[in-house]
């Protein structure tokens, strides 16, 4: 019998330099089939990648084929693509594309979804059936969908879905958090027979059932997640709609290292819905002539939304709560009088970020974060929000036994207190990090949206997507909380937020008043946002990145070397700055911008200390070509096309 040789995909590392290995096999395999090899001592899964001759050295045969099916071609060029865009291992990759414990044999679990709607007709106006005809017409592999909030943008989801599933093709929705599935799933089942919903919130049983489902089926599928259901096996992938597509979550920060909307775009047309783009993305799209805008409400009426700004400075305005203005809180009522809803934003979590003795200066530190610790009011301890390490309060200080300890500042539950002693009598729920699971908004979006909840009180996921058709009051506490990050894009974060928080009272069911409370009540991006300007933000934007030769005008590299003494970061740090002076000279890159050494913005924690090189380049090429002449460490991190540099 004739021998046939493989080269396969192996899911763990063997060496830096190679990623795929050869193997022997008396049948014949699929590119894409699925393997158990032996490596080593013990064996691993891998994938099957390419069909190779003999090679001189002696081979081992293939132990086992898991699946008769093979992978999707689509995901057999992602795999490749990973690896060599972002410079990534790629056993990490076939980490990601496979489902953990793909060979344990499973008992059948039933997924649970929200409950079948009725069939409905897919009602679309005329500025949407426009959205759709640009799309389906457009040559480009992403077009951006930039549509106002309410602008009805899952309805041109499903409208486009249905036509790729009726040609046999399947669909990918993304979401940026799974809290944001149950409300699509819903849109989406009120259309389509079956829908696979896959996240990281499903037990790992569950998940492999899915993905093994997906695999097996012949027919085209629709599928809803969050980032990794980009690796759901479906036949014929024929679009991806990433809705949200503004939302950093869609950045995958460990190995391996990827941006959603990048990887998408190989694997099959996408696109890319948001009320506020990326300004990056909206510029690679204008330059392909892919922006199609959706500009007006999905249901026309004569509701108004009236949005007033407050200066915090301004004292007489918080006769009645230091943190809730006059005019806040006389809204509030009225809404309450009314049996209508109220909308309290604040992204910060916890009762107090800041615990000081202000006798000697001391603060409250997580010892492995080296990081403020929270206080949380209600169960009475400190909380790391970056590890989770917790402590008792203290009532004296450690340092100097000074009982003159003091919390500075205010997070979502000390804002709940405060509304629950201003209106005894109102339903009140908080929606953040430390909300119970099963008290989520995601889980009781119903009791929500049908108005059993008076006062909605939340952080950043409040803003994301949600429906709120009762809402008649929205208060933004600190607008400008997150502008002093000291980061590029702190200011284009600022204002997606804010408009996106905005966005759930403009959405056209209510006449809506908004309180936009701020230190800076003349600063641009304050000014912008309430005004709902986009057109003016991506032009002061694009204005300043060009004069700081940020993206989109360069590509980034970030570079960190986390050592255990600050002595031994300072010192290696230097020596890798003058290697990749030397290096970029001796390619003769030209256009190529290093900054000097310099600390992270959290420059101390538990692994040790950590100093950063920042690396510009008009092209990404020349970035790739400097980070392949260095000597690779297990002290060096890097980061491609990173969207933030904290």
């Amino acid at each position: 019998m004739d021998m046939n040789y493989y080269l396969i995909a192996p899911a763990k590392t063997f060496n830096q330099s190679e990623n795929l290995l050869t193997y022997e096999s008396e049948t014949k395999l699929k590119i894409g089939h699925i393997v158990i090899v032996p490596f080593g001592k013990q064996s691993c899964v891998g994938i099957v990648v390419e069909k190779t001759t003999k090679p001189s050295f002696p081979t081992k045969p293939i132990t086992q084929l898991l699946y008769d099916e093979a992978l999707p071609p689509s995901l057999i060029k992602a795999l490749f693509w990973l690896t060599d865009y972002y410079r990534c291992p790629m056993s990490t990759v076939v980490q990601a594309i496979l489902p953990r414990g793909i060979t344990k044999k499973r008992r059948p679990t039933k997924e649970q979804l929200p409950e079948q709607a009725k069939s409905a007709e897919n009602i679309l106006n005329s500025a949407q059936k426009r959205a759709i005809r640009t799309i389906e017409n457009s040559k480009a592999n992403t077009v951006l969908l930039h549509g106002i909030t309410g602008s009805g943008k899952t309805n041109v989801y499903i409208e486009l879905a249905k036509h790729h599933l009726a040609a046999g093709e399947s669909v990918i929705v993304l979401v940026p958090e799974i809290a944001l599935t149950s409300q699509i799933v819903r849109n989406f089942r009120a259309h389509f027979d079956e829908i696979l919903l896959i996240h990281s919130g499903q037990t790992e049983s569950l998940r492999h059932q899915i993905w093994q489902k997906a695999l097996q089926s012949q027919q085209p599928q629709i599928v809803i997640g969050p980032r990794s259901a980009l690796f759901t096996p479906v036949k014929q992938l024929g679009l991806i709609i990433i809705d949200e597509a503004h939302e950093p979550a869609y950045q995958q920060d460990q190995n391996p290292k990827y941006s959603a909307l990048r990887l998408s775009s190989v694997m099959a047309k996408t696109i890319l819905g948001t009320a506020t783009p990326l300004v990056s993305d909206y510029y690679v799209c204008q330059q392909h002539d892919a922006i199609v805008e959706l500009n007006q409400l999905a249901i026309k009426n004569d509701k108004t939304a009236s949005t007033t700004v407050i200066d915090l400075k301004n004292r007489a305005n918080f006769a009645r709560n230091r943190l809730l203005s006059n005019q806040l809180i006389d809204s509030i009522k009225q809404s309450l009088a009314n049996h209508t809803q109220t909308m309290i934003f604040h992204n910060r979590r916890g009762t107090a970020p800041l615990t000081v003795c202000d006798q000697c200066g001391w603060q409250a530190l997580c010892p492995n974060c080296y990081l403020p610790l929270v206080l949380h009011a209600d169960s009475y301890q400190m909380r790391c929000h970056t590890c989770g390490h917790t402590e008792t309060v203290p009532t004296v200080c450690p340092e100097c036994s000074n009982p003159s300890i003091h919390h500075k500042g205010f997070g979502t539950k000390y804002l709940e207190q405060e509304l629950q002693k201003l209106f005894p009598k109102a339903r009140i729920a908080r929606f953040d990090a430390d909300t119970e699971s099963d008290q989520q908004l995601s889980k009781i979006y119903g009791q929500v949206y049908n108005g059993e909840i008076d006062i909605i009180v939340g952080t950043q996921m409040i803003a994301k997507g949600f429906d709120f058709p009762k809402l008649t009051t929205l208060g933004i506490v600190q607008a400008d909380a997150q502008l002093a990050l000291p980061d590029y894009s702190s200011e284009e974060r600022t204002f997606q937020l804010l408009t996106q928080v905005i966005g759930r009272a403009t959405r056209g069911h209510q006449n809506t008043q908004i309180f936009v409370q701020t230190y800076q009540p003349n600063h641009p991006i304050i000014q912008l946002a309430t005004n709902k300007d986009y057109a003016g933000l991506y032009k002061y934007l694009l204005q300043k990145r060009k004069q700081s030769t940020l993206p989109p005008y360069s590509f980034l590299l970030k570079l960190s070397l986390t050592y255990k003494t600050e002595k031994s970061a300072v010192l290696n740090v230097r020596k890798l700055h003058k290697k990749i002076v030397q290096n970029s000279q001796k390619l003769h890159l030209s256009q190529v911008s290093i900054t000097p050494p310099m600390p992270a913005f959290h420059e101390r924690t538990s692994t040790g200390y950590t100093w950063e090189i920042i690396i510009k380049a008009k092209s990404r090429n020349s970035l790739l070509r400097i980070f392949d002449s260095l000597d690779k460490s297990p002290y060096l991190h890097f980061e491609l096309d990173p969207i933030s540099l904290l």
